[in-house]
């Protein structure tokens, strides 16, 4: 009789870092909604609020899109780390590129209130994205090349991986798509609800297959 094998329990080094990773993502978070917080400081005393916000309709917007760009980033990093139970150098060091990315990114999102615009804006903000994004695929590899590293009985590695680097792609053709065609802004953005889309039919494609037996 075979037993299985019992899961490993995740090293406390690795506990105390990625707690620290999620504290500098809620600061970043929090960084992005400081400029809002001033504007009722800005209302007069014979102007109405929905001409308040309408006058600042530019912040509201960065906002609103990097707060779901830094949330899209860091479902992606939990994802990606759920059945990591220990760390190595490459990791960590990936881990940090990519926070370094996400602290950037309340920065950034002021360039894109005040320039949006602009190719440098542009660059600089889908840059940090793709960035961070490359980092986790960059994780996701490393881990389904070091078993040691994850738990037993993970078998999603591989189509994780590819999910990873399929993310990877798509924000490079949304920030050609934006850049080459200023009208679209920054809603090629979009591209990335595409993601589980084009994983979906991957997995169905592989699951009509049939399976080969030696």
């Amino acid at each position: 009789m075979s037993f299985a094998e019992a899961p490993r329990e995740r090293d406390r080094g690795l506990d105390r870092y990625l707690t620290f990773v999620d504290a500098v993502v809620a600061i970043a978070i929090t960084l992005l909604v400081l400029p809002l917080t001033e504007l009722g400081a800005d209302l007069a005393d014979d102007q109405s609020v929905a001409d308040l916000l309408g006058e600042h309709k530019g912040e509201i917007w960065s906002f609103l899109l990097s707060f779901l760009v830094i949330a899209n980033i860091w479902f992606l990093q939990h994802r990606a780390l759920r059945s990591l139970v220990a760390l190595n150098g490459l990791v960590m060091r990936m881990l940090l590129l990519w926070l370094l990315a996400i602290v950037l990114l309340p920065f950034f999102t002021e360039l894109v209130a005040a320039a949006p615009d602009d190719r440098t804006t542009k660059v600089l903000y889908f840059g940090a994205i793709t960035a961070a994004s490359a980092c986790v695929a960059v994780i996701e590899m490393t881990m389904r090349r070091n078993p040691d590293l994850v738990d037993i009985g993970d078998g999603t590695a591989a189509a994780r991986v590819t999910g990873a680097w399929v993310n990877v792609g798509l924000l490079i053709a949304a920030a050609v798509l934006s850049i080459a065609v200023p009208a679209l802004s920054y809603y090629p953005l979009l591209l990335l609800l595409a993601d589980n889309l084009v994983l979906g039919l991957r997995r169905r494609g592989g699951a009509g297959r049939p399976a080969l037996s030696g």
